[in-house]
């Protein structure tokens, strides 16, 4: 297996750092627009490691990247901004595909609060029949939320459940940073643009509706003693995902941002610096988002000023298996100074970072294999859950 690896940033350098301890592949070759930036990603882990310049931007960039080093397997670990050149360099160059992130949503242009516009992953979808008649694989959505959440999901329906009511992601964290009094702890860009886009609910009934961005919040008791937490709507790939392989009535995803997050992601929207349109400053035209993104402090960056733990998981009720009712919250917490001191990455990036690690793996060995535009819950859930246990990180599970 030969890997490019999209992205020198926390998540893609957290990957570097989980792949180097694992044999599977023969050589990543890390790219990064900031070539500088992907050196220091791959510094001091060996020659299988190999750092590269490309413009992510560019599907002819990321194919020729593919073609000189005889790729199989390309990671994207972007914004998603970039997912469609990524995936489709990456099919042009007749490698496999895996991202963490789905090509973007669109609002409805009437309705944006009560029906679906362009809906996230739906341009990947559209080409899912190409892909399969290629014989390639493109796995989406294989981070930690989506991705392994979208695994615990497959595996309640597999085992637990007989009949399931809801699957409903909830993640939540008790993380602090010293010295910042607002320094989110993943990309902002990605942040603002699942956070205030109209958050998306799947019911049988009724298939995908779109609902007020933060609605319906609810307080969760998450484990590992961060305790309660209150979760508000957000758009997430899961639910787009989870009802193409899954079956249940009702699918949510619910985050647990926190009222001062809120307020200050309502007040960039408020003002327009939630917007990726590029307007002029002094003759230089900029996006108002990126220039957010480039006052905050990047959360590659923050690990040693982190505390606490972060846990992301997925509660489903409904039958179970012996025909009582059952509801169950299964779930993967990282404490960030484990992941600083095993690893030297901060809790968000290592957590998201392992997971298409794993997936690779899999691919590699056998363990998973497909053909189209999947998601993980398409494909088996225990040798995934064995195998991220295997790697020192175990999940758990919850009765409620």
């Amino acid at each position: 297996m030969r890997i490019l690896l999209v992205g020198a940033g926390g998540v893609g350098s957290a990957a570097v750092a989980i792949a180097a301890r694992r044999s599977f592949f023969d050589t990543v070759v890390v790219a990064d627009y900031d070539l500088i930036r992907a050196e220091r990603a791959v510094a001091g882990y060996g020659d299988r490691f190999v750092a590269a310049r490309v413009d992510a931007a560019s599907a002819d960039a990321v194919a020729a990247l593919c073609r000189e080093h005889r790729i199989t397997h390309v990671l994207n670990a972007v914004d998603p901004r970039f997912v469609m050149p990524i995936f489709d360099g990456a099919f042009a160059a007749g490698a496999d595909y895996l991202d963490m992130a789905m090509s973007l949503s669109h609002p409805h242009p009437a309705r944006p609060y009560t029906e679906t516009g362009v809906k996230l992953g739906d341009v990947q979808f559209a080409a899912a029949a190409t892909w399969a008649d290629a014989g390639r694989l493109a796995l989406c959505g294989i981070g930690i939320e989506p991705g392994l959440s979208d695994v615990f999901a497959r595996y309640a329906a597999d085992e637990l459940f007989t009949d399931i009511d809801e699957i409903g992601i909830r993640d939540g964290a008790n993380l602090t940073v010293d010295g910042y009094d607002f320094a989110p702890s993943f990309s902002i860009w990605t942040t603002i643009e699942e956070c205030l886009n109209p958050p998306v609910i799947w019911e049988r009934d009724r298939g995908w509706f779109t609902t007020e961005p933060f609605s319906e919040p609810e307080v969760f008791d998450f484990p590992a003693g961060i305790g309660p937490v209150e979760c508000v709507n957000v758009e997430h790939e899961e639910v787009l995902l989870i009802p193409r392989w899954v079956r249940a009535r009702r699918v949510t995803f619910k985050y647990g941002l926190g009222n001062e997050f809120i307020e200050v992601l309502r007040a960039l929207h408020k003002v327009g610096l939630d917007s990726t349109t590029p307007v002029s400053v002094r003759g230089v035209q900029v996006s108002p988002r990126d220039v957010v993104a480039a006052s905050l402090p990047d959360p590659a960056t923050l690990g040693d000023r982190m505390r606490g733990k972060t846990c992301a998981g997925t509660y489903v009720t409904g039958t179970g298996v012996d025909g009582r009712p059952r509801k169950v919250y299964l779930y993967h917490v990282v404490d960030n100074e484990w992941s600083m001191r095993e690893y030297g990455h901060q809790a968000v990036v290592w957590q998201t970072a392992v997971n298409p690690v794993v997936a690779l793996e899999l691919l590699a060995t056998g363990g998973w294999s497909g053909v189209g535009v999947l998601g993980p819950e398409a494909l088996p859930p225990r040798p995934f859950l064995d195998l991220l246990t295997a790697y020192g990180s175990p999940w758990a599970m919850e009765e409620r």
